[in-house]
This record gives structure tokens, sequence and C-alpha cells, in this order.
């Protein structure tokens, strides 16, 4: 009864968001208010409607229906609660209707709180993205029910795949997905300010804070995907330049170049044709991410591997959201002015750099993630790997963090530079200093990590400049938010760099007792021993780690096995023991036994060690990003001075 209730509520809302759709268009072709009053509801009632009937989705695991095919393929009566929750989202067609639910839900925010735009560019809007759920809901109910039944229940499920049964499925996926799909809401704020010819200050303001509220989710999701797959894979690599981690890092960056020229949009009225045109590609971005990701085209732990025709079925709707964006753009870019001009030597004149360099990245990551798919289609496999992006983007973005900097340093409209250089010298020092003590001091270390760590010695003192002789009391939020953020950017790129520069790796294969040297760390094999999890068995091992100062910390990475469920073959995983310092981290991978050629003496172990110096200021610098985006965003909406209103009010009530 629950998986018909779900699908019904699917069908229901589907025909809501048909509404706000024909009842916006006819509104704007007549202008007949009564047609405009019914788009606002529709639009929170499908939002509404689309988060129950997913609500019953978790209901249909957390009961172990097994009656429900999705459960049935992704699912098991023992297994621990957290992974029936997380698994209604770890398979493709939850998946998909936990996009589609984040999609409805934003729509049906921005019909409740949006009122800074005018009536009929909110309508155009609120049509827009009604048009996107409408696609998405097709998409569902004809060709990716969530809710099909089997003809006859299994007596239990396949499980969850092993890889995915970890505490970061209840996280990553999430908060990726609504930075993917709130983006939408960028791209749906510009088709309807191009359909209404609203393209202004209002407009961006509007638009604003969705825009970097999504961004952060999207930045708090990819920081936890890296992490989650540092530590659960095995290989010991925070970044590997996957197909399916490319295409998150894509709408990212078109998310970022979005930010950007938004701000310059609402602030100072410029880069109209550049903030519409970035808010069809990140969206576009985030659609060509599902077509890869979903289409089968490509073989990824990341990926979800299904049929062609679901792909050519997104492959169409890509084709419809990009083409008409694109083609109304084209009718209307004569009507988009570019506002008020402005000198190179600006602020706005950085930003344009800035979006050119993200917007130059964006394209080569693109074309290095699509070049293989396009080569073996046609009969050619080839692979493109690090050493690419390393070359092509690197250095790019090394210029890019440079020219980051130097914006808020700059005045509106036209600067003569005379406080970028007053201001910039301390932080070229400190780059110095840090050039200067890796020559000297750091041994064999290769160009990029040399300049990465130097632009981050630069970048993190120059990103403090926007603090110097400013009451940092009375320091707007939304300064507070820049400089953090742009911190975390060094604070990231220092630990990509030094972890690039300084790793430290050891691969043995030790017998109990026995110990392996790596770099400050003397790691004591002391044995293994058979352990039972609550839906797996492992050998743990045993490892005693001692610095060179006497401390020791024990470690214990183990070897797991997951049984075939319902004729499956049994899952080999391994999960890494991490000892985290100040100055990096101890990576331990436990790997198979390796038999003695007598038979007689003890097995040894295959272990793999590595020492990764600073490489946890990684996830600490996407977290102090995030943590700054969000100043910045509470900044934006005023809610700071809201509070502080409020408590005014109550001490004159109290006085009065």
């Amino acid at each position: 009864m629950i998986a018909e209730l779900g699908l019904a509520l699917l069908w229901i809302a589907a025909a809501l968001a048909s509404l706000s759709l024909v009842a916006g268009v006819f509104y704007l072709r007549s202008g007949k208010d009564d047609l405009a009053a019914l788009v606002r509801p529709a639009s929170v009632a499908q939002g509404v409607l689309t988060a129950v009937s997913f609500a019953l989705l978790i209901t249909l695991f957390v009961r172990s229906d097994m009656s429900v095919e999705l459960v049935a393929r992704n699912s098991h009566s023992l297994k621990p609660m957290l992974f029936k929750v997380a698994g209604a989202w770890g398979n493709h067609e939850g998946s998909m209707l936990l996009w589609l639910t984040i999609l409805g839900v934003s729509g049906a925010l921005v019909a409740i709180f949006e009122k800074r735009l005018r009536n009929d560019t909110l309508i155009a809007t609120l049509a827009a993205q009604a048009a996107l759920s409408l696609g998405f809901f097709a998409f569902l109910l004809f060709s990716s029910n969530p809710f099909k039944r089997l003809p006859v229940a299994p007596p239990d499920g396949q499980g969850l795949n092993p890889l995915l049964q970890d505490p970061g499925l209840a996280f990553h996926p999430p908060t990726l997905y609504v930075g993917y799909v709130g983006i939408s809401i960028a791209f749906s704020f510009a088709v309807g300010a191009l359909i209404t010819r609203e393209i202004g200050p209002a407009f961006a303001r509007a638009m604003r804070p969705w825009v970097l509220g999504s961004w952060i989710f999207l930045t708090l999701g990819i920081t936890a995907g890296s992490y989650w797959a540092y530590y659960e894979l095995g290989w010991g690599g925070w970044w590997f330049w996957d197909p399916v981690e490319n295409v998150s890092l894509i709408p990212w960056l078109a998310g970022t170049a979005l930010l950007h020229s938004v701000a310059v949009t609402a602030t100072r009225n410029a880069l109209r044709a550049w903030t519409v045109m970035l808010a069809v590609i990140a969206f576009s971005m985030s659609m060509v991410g599902t077509f890869i990701v979903r289409s089968g085209l490509l073989t990824s732990v990341h990926s979800f591997a299904v049929d062609p025709e679901r792909g050519t079925f997104l492959l169409a709707l890509m084709a419809i959201y990009i083409g008409g964006a694109l083609t109304l753009f084209a009718f209307r870019a004569g009507t988009v002015a570019e506002g008020k001009k402005f000198a190179l030597m600006s602020r706005e004149g950085s930003l344009v750099i800035n979006n050119l360099l993200l917007t130059t990245i964006l394209a080569l990551v693109l074309l290095g993630t699509l070049y293989p798919i396009v080569a073996e289609a046609m009969g050619e496999k080839i692979s493109v790997g690090p050493p690419y992006y390393n070359k092509v983007a690197g250095p790019l973005a090394l210029i890019l963090c440079l020219v980051m900097v130097t914006g808020p340093l700059l005045s509106w409209r036209r600067d003569d530079g005379k406080k970028l250089w007053t201001r910039l010298p301390v932080a070229i020092f400190a780059g110095a200093l840090v050039l200067f003590g890796l020559v000297l001091f750091g041994g064999k270390v290769g160009v990029l990590p040399l300049l990465g760590m130097t632009v981050a010695g630069v970048v993190a003192v120059a990103s403090l400049a926007p603090l110097w002789k400013r009451n940092l009391r009375r320091t707007p939020l939304p300064t507070w938010g820049m400089v953090i953020a742009h911190f975390g950017i060094a604070v990231a790129l220092a630990g990509m760099a030094a972890e690039s520069a300084f790793i430290k790796e050891r691969l043995v294969a030790a017998a109990p007792g026995e110990t392996v040297k790596v770099d400050d760390f003397s790691v004591k094999f002391a044995g293994v021993k058979p352990v039972a999890g609550p839906n797996f068995t492992a050998i743990r091992g045993t490892l005693i780690a001692t610095t060179s100062s006497g401390a020791s910390f024990t470690l214990h990475p183990e070897a797991r096995t997951f049984p075939g469920l319902m004729g499956t073959a049994p899952t080999e995983t391994n999960e890494a023991a991490l000892l985290t310092r100040p100055g990096g981290q101890l990576y331990v991978v436990l790997g198979q036994p390796v038999p003695s050629a007598d038979g007689l003496s003890a097995d040894r172990y295959q272990l793999r060690l590595w020492w990764k110096p600073l490489v946890w200021w990684i996830w600490l610098g996407g977290a102090l990003i995030a943590i700054g985006a969000s100043l910045s965003l509470l900044g934006r909406a005023q809610l700071l001075e809201i509070w502080r209103a409020r408590r005014a009010r109550k001490a004159q009530e109290r006085f009065a």
C-alpha cells in the first residue's frame, strides 16, 4: 500500500508541475492574474508531495519490503538501520527521486520566500522550474519507477554495494545533490529573467543567495566525497581524476564563476550577459554529469550502470533544456545590456579574468573527461589521467589563485593600483620565504608542488588583507566570509602540494612481529585476528606505530568480506587505518596473506603504508571555504541585523 501511495503522489505532483507550467505560460501571454494565482500554490504542493513520496520510499527500505524491486535489489533485512535509510538513495531510481525531491522543494521555497522579483519574472521562474521537474517526473514514471512491485517477493534482498556501506553514504550524496539541483534555481531565474527581460541588479540580488547556498552544499559534497573515497577505497589518493569525480568538479567551477559574476551584477549592475550565460552553463554541466553517470558510458565505482535507453532519455532532456535556454539567450542577447562600464584595473576587471580562467579550466577538465568516451565510441581506447590534468589545469589554477586575492584589494569601476602595491608586498614576501625554505631544505620537489606551496603562502597572507586597518567587530559578515573562504583555498592548496611533494610509501609483505620504517614512524606488525561485523567478516590487523620521540599509537586496518546475497558473489573491501598528526596522516592498508614457501612459518601479510604530509589540510580547507561562504550567506540574508534589531527592541521594552 505504501508503494502505491508513493507512486500516486508522484503522479499528482507531476500533474501539479504541469499546472504550474501551463498556468505560468498562459499568464505571461495574457496577463490574467487569476492564472498567476495558481502557480505559487501548485509549486508548493508539488514540492510537498514529492518530498512525502520520497519519505515513503525511505519507509519501504526501513521496513525491508522486499516486494518492491528497488528494495530487493539494494537492501537486506540484516543491514544496519543507517544503511537501510541511506540505501534509499544509494541506487539509480532512489537517487533520481532524491534529485526530483530537491528540485521540487527548491521550487516550493522560491514560491514561498522570494519577494524581491517582479511578479511576472517570479511566475516565469516558477514555470521554468516546473518544466525542469516535469522532465524528471517523466523520466522516473516512465523509465525509472522507484516503486515498481515484483510479481513474487523474494525471501530477502541482494544487499547494498559494500563500497557504499559507510556513513559517508548518508552525507555525501544528499549534500552533493542539493548543490547540483540548487543550481537549477539559478537556471530558472535566468530563464525567467530572459523571458520578461528583467536582467539587472534586482534579478541578481534575488538569485545570489540561491546560488551561494547551492555552491556551499556542492563544496561540502565534493569535500566529503573526496575524504570518503580516500579512506574507503584503500588506494591512498584523495582525488583520482575519475570521470565521475570530474563531473562533480565541473559544475563547481561553473558555480564559482557564476557566484562572482552575480555579485558584480547585484552590486555594480555589470556583467549581465555573463551572469545569465554562466547560470545556463552551470546547470548544463550538472545535466552533462547526470547523463555521463547514468548513461552506461563509463565504468566507475561512483557511477550507476543503467541501460542505454535511460541514457537516451536523459540525453533528450539535456538537449531540450540546454538547447531551449541557449536558443532563448540567442534571441534575447541583443536586449541584454552589459550595464555600467569599468576599467580592466578594477575589481570587476579582476573578476572577469577570474571567470575566464575558471571557464578555461572547466573546458579543459570537460575535454579530458569526454574525450576518452568519444574515442572509445569510435573504436579507440584512450586513458586520460592525472598527468594531463596536472599539466593543463594545474598552472591555470595557480594563476587563478593569484588573481583571486588581488580582486578584493582593488576599487570598483577603476583603480590606480596604489592600494594593491602597498598591501601585496607582504604576501609576496611570505611566498618568497616559503619558496626559499623549500629550495634550501625541502629536498627534491617537483615544479608544480613547489609553485603550489609558494602560491599558497601568498594567498594565505593576501587573503587577510581586506581586514587590515578595519574595526574587526564592525566588519560585515560577507567580508569575513570572503576572507575565510579565500584562506581556506590557501590551506587546501598547501595540503595538496605538500602531500604530492613529500609523500612516502612502503609496500611490504610482513610477518607478525616485524617492524617497517616509514618516514618518522617505526610500525610494528603485531598480528591479525578474525572479527565479525554486523553484516561482514574481517581480518583485523594490529599495528603499533612509534615516533622517534617515543609516542606510540595503535592502528587496526581491516580486510573485509561481505557475503554474497541472493546468488551474488562475495565482495572484498579494505578499511584503511588512519593516524592523524599535526604534520599529516599515517595511512595503513592490510592486504592479502602471503603463505610461506615451506608452509611451516607464519603467513606474511601485504601491508601498504603511506606518510602523507599535511593531507588533512585539504579537507580542512574545504570546510573553511564552506564556512566562509555560509557567513557570507548569513550576511546577505541580513539575519544578524534582524537579530540585533530584535535585541534592541526588547531592550527598549524593558526600559519602557
